[in-house]
């Protein structure tokens, strides 16, 4: 499906420590799969969904989400600094079995902060807190629900293995960034300008 066949494209990614179950996410999404034994991300892997969501007029929209999956191991933290760029939402992944994945959660937020475009304050942000299937849950939902709303972030809970509110995750996300207006001008005028450099190189001419 190419571009022209949808309303709008947006790029989202998901961040968070390695082992918090973000490939798994994303694996479960678009290709209805779960695997206990999936390695760590090297770099950086992004796959494609389209859905249908209302924008605030409820009317519907089909958007082509293109979700990057960003390495969490330090050592590979370098190659994910220029995916924040051109991102409409990025989704804050921790384990809630393991507190430490989202003690860690600040450092992720600094590093959206550091590289996203108007330090990420127009992105749409959500909490999420995976692998609710496991216990005992080492992070207390509140406790969750409190940082994010500090944050001023969405907050939500998933299991990639159970299936249980991953859909909801992105639908909320793509519902976000089509009732945002400024998020929706940014890339109008970021596909403008990208149209005008084609056209000025296609011109060519010769020296």
């Amino acid at each position: 499906m190419s571009s022209s066949d949808v309303d709008y494209v947006f790029k989202i990614l998901l961040v968070g420590d390695s082992g918090v179950g973000k490939s798994s996410i994303l694996l479960q999404f678009t290709d209805g799969y779960f695997n206990e034994n999936l390695g760590s991300t090297i770099g950086v892997d992004f796959r494609i969904k389209v859905m249908e969501v209302e924008d605030s007029y409820g009317k519907k929209k089909k958007v082509k989400a293109t979700i990057w999956d960003t390495a969490g191991q330090e050592r590979f933290r370098t190659l994910t600094s220029a995916y924040y760029r051109g991102a409409q939402g990025v989704i804050f992944v921790y384990d809630v079995s393991r507190k430490e994945s989202f003690e860690e959660l600040e450092s992720w937020l600094n590093e959206v902060t550091t590289y996203a475009a108007d330090g990420g304050k127009s992105l749409v942000k959500v909490l999420l807190g995976n692998k609710i299937d496991r216990n005992p849950h080492q992070v207390k939902k509140a406790k969750a629900q409190m940082w994010a709303e500090d944050k001023g972030m969405l907050f939500l809970q998933s299991s990639a293995k159970t299936t249980e509110g991953i859909t909801n995750v992105f639908e909320e996300v793509c519902k976000k960034i089509v009732e945002s207006p400024d998020l929706l001008m940014r890339m109008a005028e970021a596909r403008k300008t990208s149209q005008i450099n084609v056209k000025s190189a296609n011109k060519g001419g010769c020296c």
